[in-house]
């Protein structure tokens, strides 16, 4: 009686179908899996890139805000500069330029900055003529015509006092004829326009 031929054992797992004389093949990890794991890297760093690019600057954002500051800064300064000018303009303007107010019935008053002259006496000495003139004008175009004048009006009323001596002044006669002498001049600087009137204000002889 013929005995079984003995039974093949099992083929170890890993090894079926493989073929005889070759290693058995490797499995390869899953395409999906790195395609994931890549995008991500992508993404990822695209968007550190893009932060960092998009972040402000500390240094330049910290030179923009002094910047402001030195402007503000500088404006303050300014606004203190011309306020201080108009305030020295104001004390000055009694000494230096004219003051021009508005008078009654469209009158103008045109006051001159003081004016001191050096007078001579008789016996030689020197005295000091100080005086304060008002011009009535008849409007403020005529204001407009003297301003300008008024290195050529300063002139001719210095070279005319100086030629004065004291008791040229004393009096009301005196003082009649100093108003005289000096409209007469002042009309001839302001033609073609017309001065009503000279006011004196102060006269004082030192």
């Amino acid at each position: 009686m013929a005995k079984n031929p003995p039974k093949e054992a099992p083929a170890p797992e890993g090894e079926e179908g493989a073929v005889e004389g070759e290693a058995p093949a490797k499995k390869k990890p899953p395409i999906l899996i790195i395609a994931i794991a890549a995008g991500v890297l992508v993404l990822g760093g695209g968007g550190a890139a893009a932060f960092f690019l998009m972040k402000p600057k500390p240094e330049a954002h910290g030179e923009k805000g002094a910047e402001e500051k030195d402007k503000k800064k500088e404006k303050k300064k300014d606004e203190k500069k011309k306020e201080g000018e108009g305030a020295a303009a104001g004390a000055e303007g009694a000494a230096g330029t004219p003051v021009i107010k508005e008078g009654p019935d469209g009158i103008v008053f045109y006051t001159l900055p003081d004016i001191v002259v050096n007078m001579q006496t008789a016996d030689g000495k020197s005295t000091f003529l100080k005086l304060k003139l008002t011009f009535e004008l008849p409007d403020a175009e005529t204001a407009e015509v003297l301003t300008p004048n008024l290195p050529r009006l300063q002139d001719m009323f210095q070279t005319f006092l100086r030629e004065l001596r004291p008791e040229d002044l004393n009096g009301s006669q005196g003082t009649f004829q100093l108003r005289v002498e000096l409209l007469r001049r002042v009309n001839l600087v302001a033609a073609p326009s017309k001065v009503n009137a000279v006011l004196i204000e102060e006269m004082l002889i030192n």
